[in-house]
């Protein structure tokens, strides 16, 4: 790793999150003018009054002008050049469905979404990110599809409580780039180090009392868009096979969460795509956690799981055996744990 390359990553880091500290309150204040707000008008919100939307405005400018002007002042390997083209360009498209569905009155059907989503990761796989280590290429593709769309909504399913989707995205983000750092896996540090810094910036607006924004879809899906093709842009095997279940651990707790709601809304023999208080961050507070906790748990865990990611790339097979015996205990302890939460 040269000193001029990790110079770029900080600088697009840095870059982001000052965007993402400028922009954020003005959009704030845009959102307030136009009347753009959260109600609590369904018995699933969780909050007590209007809150602005439209945080993922802030969120995904800040990461695209980033990495534009990192671009336009760095010179780039040409693959880095087409990955990183595909992911603004699938970008794109899930942050206007998901800004579309914010400002929507009812929101856009769940087919409607999953329509435009498969066609954001159908660009993905043309311009070359996809699973590498499966053939033949087409099963590649059609998996690769899955995953990409899977990650994009587990991350909109996250976005129950303030700081939590968010703060995922940036634990996840910064495993991403170190994993990669030694490869120089240019267009995953680059993107990473992007995002990372526009969530970080987007965080204690989250938080705030007084400046408080919620992310909306136009942020969430964009957050679970952009890690997902993250998780397919380096490589992790470098001691056994097995280290290619990384983003696995890295991606862990929106994956469990999903996992959760599907299967809590089947046996109440709900729809899955209709929404529930099943939440994993919900049950916790059903069960006497304070959010501030919860918060602080659920990044704690997913810190945890990214660092058990890293050392996956870098030990024996029989080692990272037990890290993931022990990461799937951890999940199986903390199922049973809140399986005792009585939610409607």
């Amino acid at each position: 790793m040269t000193n001029i390359a990790f110079f770029v990553f900080w600088k697009a880091f840095a870059m982001s999150l000052v965007f993402c500290l400028i922009l954020t309150p003005l959009v704030r204040w845009a959102a307030l003018r136009c009347d753009i707000l959260d109600r609590p008008s369904t018995p699933v919100k969780t909050h007590t009054y209007p809150v602005p939307y439209l945080g993922g405005v802030a969120v995904f400018a800040s990461f695209a002008l980033s990495v534009v002007l990192i671009r336009l002042n760095t010179a780039f390997p040409s693959g880095t050049l087409t990955a990183l083209r595909g992911l603004l360009t699938g970008g794109v498209i899930i942050f206007a469905l998901g800004l579309v569905d914010d400002v929507k009155d009812r929101g856009l059907h769940y087919r409607t979404k999953f329509l435009f989503q498969i066609l954001a990761a159908c660009l993905a796989v043309l311009f070359g990110i996809r699973l590498r280590f499966i053939h033949p290429n087409w099963v590649a593709d059609v998996l690769t599809i899955v995953w990409i769309v899977g990650i994009t909504n587990a991350f909109n399913l996250i976005d129950i409580m303030d700081g939590l989707a968010s703060g995922v995205a940036g634990v996840a983000t910064l495993a991403f780039l170190l994993i990669a750092l030694p490869t120089e896996e240019i267009y995953v540090n680059v993107a990473s180090a992007a995002l990372c810094g526009s969530v970080l910036g987007f965080f204690p607006y989250n938080l705030s009392k007084r400046l408080r924004i919620f992310m909306g879809d136009s942020g969430s899906l964009v957050l679970g868009y952009t890690c997902s093709l993250l998780a397919l842009g380096t490589s992790y095997s470098r001691t056994t096979q097995w280290a290619i279940f990384a983003p696995l651990l890295i991606l862990c707790l929106p994956i469990f969460e999903t996992c959760l709601l599907f299967v809590a809304r089947i046996r109440k023999g709900l729809s899955p795509f209709v929404g529930s208080k099943d939440h994993f961050a919900l049950r916790m507070e059903k069960l006497g956690w304070k959010r501030p906790a919860i918060l602080a748990f659920a990044l704690s865990f997913s810190a945890v799981l990214c660092l058990a990611a890293y050392a996956v790339t870098r030990v024996s097979a029989w080692t990272q055996l037990i890290i993931y015996c022990g990461a799937a205990i951890a999940l199986f302890v903390f199922a049973s744990y809140i399986a005792k939460a009585e939610v409607p």
